[in-house]
C-alpha cells in the first residue's frame, strides 16, 4: 500500500489548525507550532496516522466486514457520500439518529419498511390507495431514504466507524463506545484524540482537507475489498482442485474394482471345469 504524501497534504491545508485559544491539551503531541494565533498540525505525524489507519481499514474491508462513515458537516457531506459510495460502504450524511447502533433492530426495522413501501408500489398495493394514503406514504419513504437510504446495505453492526469532526459526531461516537466498536476519526486541534482508536491529526473544516483524506481511507478499503475477491477465488479454484482429485481418486478405485472382478471370474470358471 502506498504510502501518504506530504505535499499533497500540505497542498491540501490538511496543517491548519484552530485558533491556539480552541485547542485541546491533548492534541499537543500533533501540533507542531503556533503561527498568527493559529496551532499548524504537524504533518509527518499526519501522514504516520493515516496509513497506520488506512492499514487496519483494509484489513477490516478484506475479512467482509462494514465501515460505517459519519459526516454531517457541510464541508463533507458531498465528499464522503461521493467516495464511500463508490466503495460501497456504508454513510450517514445527514443528522445521526440518537440510537443509530445502540438501538440498530429499530433503525433495521425502518429500513424494511422502505423495502415494504417500494414493494407496495411494485405489486399493484399503491394503486389501491387514496390520493391522501398515497401522499402520506411517499412522504414517509422520502424522509427514510433522506436519513437512512445509504445504509440499506448494513445487516447488522458495523465493525468499524469512521467519523468526520469527533465533536460534531460525539453521540456517534459514545454510542460506538459503548458498543467497543473502533473508532476512526479526523481530529482538529480543538479535538481530544484521545476519543478515538485511530485518530488522523488534520483540519477537519476545509473540503479539500477532508477529500484528501477520506480518498486515501477509501483507496485503502477498496484494496482490502480486491484482496478479498482475489481470496475468494483462490478458495474456490482450491475446492474445485479438491473437487477433481476426490472424483478422479473414487474412478480410479472404480476402475480398480472393475478389474478385481473381471480377474475374478476366469478364475471361478477355471476352478468350476476343474471340479468337473
Amino acid at each position: 500500500m502506498a504510502r501518504s504524501n506530504f505535499d499533497e497534504l500540505l497542498e491540501a491545508g490538511v496543517h491548519f489548525g484552530h485558533l491556539k485559544r480552541k485547542w485541546h491539551p491533548a492534541m499537543a503531541p500533533y501540533i507542531f507550532m503556533e503561527r498568527n494565533g493559529i496551532h499548524i498540525i504537524d504533518l509527518h505525524k499526519t501522514v504516520a496516522k493515516i496509513d497506520e489507519a488506512a492499514d487496519a481499514l483494509m484489513k477490516i474491508a478484506r475479512s467482509g466486514r462494514k465501515i460505517l462513515f459519519v459526516a454531517t458537516k457541510k464541508q463533507a457531506k458531498e465528499v464522503v457520500a461521493e467516495k464511500v459510495k463508490e466503495i460501497n460502504m456504508p454513510y450517514i450524511t445527514e443528522r445521526w439518529s440518537g440510537g443509530m447502533l445502540t438501538n440498530f433492530p429499530t433503525i433495521r426495522k425502518a429500513v424494511k419498511k422502505m423495502n415494504t413501501i417500494d414493494r407496495m408500489e411494485t405489486d399493484g398495493t399503491f394503486e389501491t390507495l387514496s390520493k391522501r394514503e398515497k401522499l402520506q406514504i411517499t412522504r414517509q419513504r422520502e424522509k427514510l431514504e433522506k436519513n437512512l437510504g445509504s445504509i440499506v446495505s448494513l445487516t447488522r453492526l458495523p465493525a468499524a466507524l469512521f467519523v468526520v469532526d469527533i465533536v460534531r459526531e460525539h453521540i456517534a461516537i459514545k454510542e460506538a463506545q459503548s458498543l467497543n466498536i473502533p473508532i476512526f476519526g479526523i481530529v482538529d486541534t480543538n479535538s481530544d484524540p484521545n476519543l478515538v482508536d485511530f485518530p488522523i491529526p488534520g483540519n477537519d473544516d476545509a473540503s479539500k482537507s477532508i477529500d484528501v483524506i477520506i480518498t486515501k481511507v477509501c483507496e485503502a478499503i477498496q484494496q482490502g475489498l480486491e484482496e478479498r475477491k482475489v481470496d475468494r477465488e483462490n478458495e474456490i479454484a482450491q475446492e474445485n482442485r479438491r473437487n477433481e482429485a476426490k472424483e478422479k481418486t473414487s474412478k480410479k478405485a472404480a476402475e480398480k474394482s472393475d478389474d478385481t472382478v473381471a480377474e475374478e471370474k476366469p478364475k471361478k470358471t477355471a476352478a468350476k471345469k476343474t471340479t468337473t
